[in-house]
């Protein structure tokens, strides 16, 4: 699969802040990317960086095999999509797309059939006419989607673009970012790592501006997966570590509060595999282990998946952060 974002040994120093720390990754094309890390560890910094908003002090960027230092090469082809995008709330909507394709060199009915296109792509076709004022939290997110998605460029970077959305309305972008996959590369950064499991194929998780795992989702959560168990009665120390003994399975303990549902006299238990060597997949195992329980006389009442990327992610970075995004 061609690269389509070169990452390499990228820095930069705010006075004695280190935002970024010699990161270095490459973003396959047509992936759905995730970039993951809390508050501080240099997210926004590094998207800056790529649509050439701030220089890097080392390292290089390149897009579509274009350093980013000659953005204008670019033009038409990365798009980008700030966490708090603004729009001039007194002017119709259709108004100020149309203006933004113009300053792209675009005829004014080349402008108005994209601009209308992209819309109805996020189903704000019927306000085009109406101001951003007069939008809702949603629409004004979806209008900043359709932003991004003028003239169909090839890659596009989204900064948080579910933040503040209700799940209705954080579904439908997601929806809409599955839906360009086949035409663009799309790097999504968020907070949100259950949606960045469910959405992304590839991530990058960052801590205090260091690169500290990057890979596929399922190469990530493959040597962490984990479920809760709900059973009808707690296992003895003899029935937990027999089914600890079974391949694929990592760690079963009793979970700290119960998370799939209370049910008098029953038991909640945490179980972490590792799938990492490839002799047994997901299925194989919980199979294994569900056998296994019913042979103890034990009656499984609830099984729920657990987030995995979630607790690789804590794992990684701890709930630390500092003052650079």
């Amino acid at each position: 699969m061609t690269d389509v974002v070169s990452i390499k040994g990228l820095s930069k120093q705010f006075g004695r802040i280190q935002a970024l720390r010699e990161v270095s990754f490459t973003i396959p094309a047509h992936s759905i990317f995730g970039l993951l890390g809390p508050n501080g560890a240099g997210k926004t910094t590094l998207f800056s960086i790529v649509a050439d908003f701030l220089k890097a002090d080392a390292g290089s960027v390149e897009v579509l095999g274009v350093d980013t230092r000659n953005i204008t090469q670019l033009r038409g082809r990365l798009s980008i999509l700030p966490q708090d995008a603004q729009f001039q709330r007194n002017v119709p909507i259709l108004d100020q797309l149309v203006f933004f394709r113009l300053l792209a060199d675009r005829t004014l009915s080349e402008a108005r059939e994209e601009v209308v296109q992209s819309l109805e792509m996020v189903g704000l076709q019927s306000v085009a006419k109406r101001r951003i004022g007069s939008l809702s939290h949603g629409m004004v997110k979806r209008l900043g989607i359709a932003q991004a998605f003028l003239g169909q460029p090839e890659v596009i970077l989204l900064d948080e673009p579910t933040a503040g959305l209700d799940p209705a309305n954080a579904r439908q972008i997601r929806d809409l970012i599955k839906q360009l996959q086949s035409r663009a590369t799309i790097v999504v950064s968020s907070h949100n790592l259950a949606e960045i499991q469910e959405l992304c194929d590839r991530v990058a998780i960052m801590d205090h501006g260091k690169l500290v795992l990057a890979g596929s989702v399922d190469e990530i959560t493959r040597s962490d997966r984990q479920f809760d168990l709900r059973l009808s009665r707690p296992l003895t120390e003899e029935e937990l570590a027999r089914l600890c003994d079974l391949d694929g399975v990592r760690e079963v303990r009793e979970a700290a509060v119960s998370v799939v549902g209370a049910s008098q006299g029953g038991a909640d238990y945490a179980v972490r595999l590792d799938l990492s060597d490839g002799r047994v997949d997901q299925d194989a195992v919980t199979t294994a282990l569900l056998r296994s329980v019913l042979d103890m006389g034990v009656t499984p009442r609830g099984f729920t998946e657990g987030r995995s990327l979630e607790a690789q992610f804590l794992e990684l970075t701890g709930d630390a952060g500092s003052v650079v995004a």
